[in-house]
């Protein structure tokens, strides 16, 4: 368990991100052994979205005994019937509806999901949030984006935490990022710590979302050594200084169970960290994070 910047939550080093438990083709009971399999092996983080489906409302069906034992991160900021999306009710009512869906009293985490710039100069959103927190609705007040949209959310210093992706082939927040987030103690979720797996493909896999992490991968030419690519680049993320928790999406028990067994190795050697950083260095100054 760790810190989580200056909040009083403690997270675990991995946490299950919660997109494919929202796919109505996997039964409950797959889902409800899952979960339960993910808290028992003290994964305690679990990242949802109202845009993952079944998701929210399958957390708070099969998890609500399991509450006191969870950190609960979920996104806001669209979708809302009736109210335009990005606006201070949008937002308001969400937390609502994500608070009935997750069959809780409060959401430790909720983030504003890559919403642009112009919508948080305008700041009704933050003010939305820092209303949901003074009311105890929510413990912390989170931004989760990239680029400029995340350089603008973290200046404005009214976030406790923020959601980026670093991995492997996405490195840029290490340096840009991360270091700013840890002077000012605010926690740091990875997504996409396993770079969307881009070694399933012998292929560039046009369309696919991994694609470009895999022209990433193949340009970086990487040595694994001895590792296998899941090892590699798990434990590079999960023990980069200043990351709080990386979050791993999956419905397979066996694959969660994988992912605990390669986090509890701990770090990887300094020399093959030193290698993975300079290999992204020599080719990918020019290389943006991916939404």
């Amino acid at each position: 368990m760790r810190a989580f910047g200056s909040t009083e939550i403690k997270v675990s080093a991995l946490g299950l991100g919660a997109g494919q438990i929202g796919d109505a083709r996997i039964s409950e009971a797959e889902i409800r052994n899952l979960l339960s399999a993910a808290v028992d092996l003290g994964v305690t983080v679990i990242d949802t979205a109202p845009s993952y489906g079944l998701s929210e409302e399958r957390i708070g069906r099969h998890l609500k005994d399991r509450r006191h034992e969870l950190i609960l991160s979920t996104k806001v900021g669209y979708g809302v019937p009736g109210e335009p999306d990005w606006t201070f009710a949008c937002i308001s009512r969400g937390i609502d509806i994500a608070l009935r869906k997750l069959q809780t009293d409060h959401i430790d985490i909720v983030h504003l999901h890559s919403c642009g710039v112009e919508v948080l100069r305008d700041g009704a959103v933050m003010d939305a949030l820092d209303e949901a927190r003074h009311a105890g609705k929510i413990r912390v007040a989170a931004y989760s984006g990239e680029n400029e949209a995340l350089t603008f959310a973290l200046a404005t210093q009214r976030f406790q935490s923020i959601e980026c992706s670093i991995n492997l082939c996405d490195q840029k927040s290490i340096a840009d990022v991360l270091p700013l987030a840890a002077h000012r103690q605010i926690g740091v979720i990875a997504k996409r710590p396993v770079a969307n797996a881009p070694w399933r493909f012998k292929e560039r896999p046009v369309g696919d979302y991994a694609e470009e992490y895999w022209h990433r991968w193949k340009t970086m030419n990487i040595d694994p050594g001895a590792l296998d690519w899941q090892e590699l680049a798990l434990r590079f993320v999960a023990f980069t200084p200043g990351v709080s928790t990386c979050i791993v999406g999956t419905a397979n028990i066996d694959h969660l169970r994988r992912n605990v067994g390669i986090v509890a190795k701990g770090a990887l050697p300094a020399d093959q960290v030193a290698a993975i950083r300079s290999g992204f260095r020599l080719h990918g100054e020019a290389w943006l994070p991916q939404l």
